[in-house]
């Protein structure tokens, strides 16, 4: 039996916080502004795109502790047990003087009005930490999530790539103060299971995986929160309730990646950022993906697991997924079983998975040799965590050039990621040529009907699609007419 406690506990930068009355639906924003008068952070589009609000949140893994950047308007205080939250106010200087990072952003004349600029600094004080001497390609992807609103982008880009001169990261309190936090933020896993409050109020951070498959199994009801990207927005935008919650994010058994020489596999809790290498290491295809879902804050809040589980009808993942023939595997109590990913999703808002039921990981098979695959999103704005549509195409193409195999998913095109079936059909046992896609896109209309809303139009989202898979045919001919350059 799991030992219960009854207190959110985490470090806030120096000082060690203990909440027994909280909320499921309060913002770390709102609990520093409002509770703890820490006003660096500021409020702009609450939900998670400017970064105005961004913070580093610490947590431990493999007994190391990780800072990461997120973005405080959408991260809830309950998931943040056993974490350090590291705010502007934190940042300090020798003797009283300004942080390296703030100084180059002085010096650089990359200081705004104000409002921005806490965030910026610390989405480079993040950045720092890691890697002191960034190359332009470095700042400018830990900056996609925090945007401009005064100076442009230039001089922030360049104080960034002066950081080094004003101090290295071993001179920093996070840096000198590493083993103290380390040993606390041991200390508050302790084992016990947390609850808080009753009915819609009821907080749940369960243990382990195995008490959070027990405690979801009691109660179905309840709302599983990992990363908060979507969820956080159901607060912040549309004022909805979502207790009782249980919250999942410090669970590192859903932290697990698994790799043979046949497939990869997932745990639901692997954030897009921690996936990011062996995503590049396995599916360099996914790499140009990968890098426009959203900003590095989301990347670094959500989980693939949580893409999936929502069932979102735009979700970035579920497309290149599908078409690599990516099974599910989920979870009830001690029961598992597993089904194929494109089987998930049922309906608009319903997916394959009973009461207490959930996510627990996804194995997505290596590319065999000969194949060709590539996935394509478009957006309004190049690292927008909401894509008008999402295309993934996977052909085999054999010595005759013949297609004797072709797999492709769209989302965005109908109510659920879905694979264009008819297109499939018609394209196997066709030649390989443009004359063939001429001939079969207009298959599209068979297997989707999709609707015109705030982010594109029925027409273009038809349109596209069709461009897409001719996009994807004149790829697959000049990386041959490439490799034939090479070998010859």
């Amino acid at each position: 039996m799991v030992e219960v406690g009854n207190a959110i506990r985490f470090l806030l930068n120096g000082e060690e916080i203990s909440l027994t009355d909280v909320a499921p639906d309060l913002t770390l924003l709102d609990w520093l502004r409002l509770e703890r008068r820490l006003r660096g952070s500021k409020e702009g589009c609450a939900e998670g795109d400017c970064g105005a609000c961004t913070v580093l949140v610490g947590r431990l893994m493999d007994d190391e502790i990780i800072y990461d950047t997120v973005t405080a308007c959408i991260r809830f205080v309950a998931s943040l047990h056993g974490t350090h939250v590291v705010t502007i106010e934190h940042l300090r200087g020798e003797n009283g003087a300004l942080h390296p990072v703030q100084q180059a952003m002085v010096d650089h004349h990359g200081s705004q009005c104000g409002f921005c600029t806490p965030g910026f600094v610390m989405s480079l004080y993040g950045l720092w930490m890691r890697n002191p001497d960034p190359s332009q390609a470095a700042v400018e992807k830990a900056l996609q999530g925090n945007l401009c609103r005064c100076t442009g982008y230039a001089p922030i880009i360049r104080a960034a790539q002066s950081m080094s001169s004003y101090g290295q990261p071993q001179g920093d309190p996070l840096w000198a103060e590493r083993i103290a936090v380390t040993n606390t933020l041991k200390a508050m896993h302790d084992g016990c299971r947390v609850e808080i409050g009753e009915g819609d109020g009821k907080i749940i951070i369960p243990a382990s995986v195995d008490d959070f498959a027990a405690a979801y199994e009691a109660s179905p009801d309840a709302r599983i929160v990992a990363g908060s990207t979507d969820v956080g927005l159901w607060v912040t935008k549309f004022m909805r309730r979502i207790g009782p919650v249980i919250f999942i994010g410090h669970l590192q058994e859903l932290k697990r990646i698994a790799e043979n020489d046949s497939e990869v596999r997932f745990y639901a809790g692997v954030s897009y950022s921690e996936a990011q290498p062996v995503i590049a290491a396995n599916f360099p295809q996914l790499v140009e993906l990968w890098d426009r879902i959203a900003g590095e804050q989301i990347r670094n809040m959500g989980t693939i697991g949580g893409n999936i589980a929502n069932g979102s009808p735009i979700g970035d993942t579920p497309p290149p997924f599908i078409a690599l023939g990516a099974k599910l595997h989920l979870r009830r109590g001690e029961h598992r079983r597993e089904i194929k990913l494109e089987d998930y999703f049922l309906a608009y808002g319903k997916q394959d998975r009973e009461p207490g039921e959930f996510v627990e990981s996804v194995t997505i098979p290596l590319l065999p040799a000969g194949e060709k695959f590539a996935t394509y999103k478009l957006s309004k704005r190049r690292d927008e965590d909401i894509s008008s549509l999402c295309g993934a195409f996977r052909v085999f193409v054999n010595d005759a050039g013949v297609v004797g195999m072709a797999r492709i998913a769209f989302g965005g095109m109908a109510a659920t990621p879905k694979r264009a079936k008819a297109v499939e059909a018609a394209l196997v046992g066709k030649p390989w040529t443009m004359e063939t896609i001429e001939g079969v896109v207009g298959q599209f209309a068979e297997d989707y009907q999709p609707i015109s809303d705030m982010r594109a139009s029925a027409d273009y989202r038809m349109l596209a699609a069709q461009n897409l898979l001719k996009r994807f045919f004149l790829w697959t001919q000049e990386r041959s007419e490439r490799l034939a350059r090479e070998v010859a």
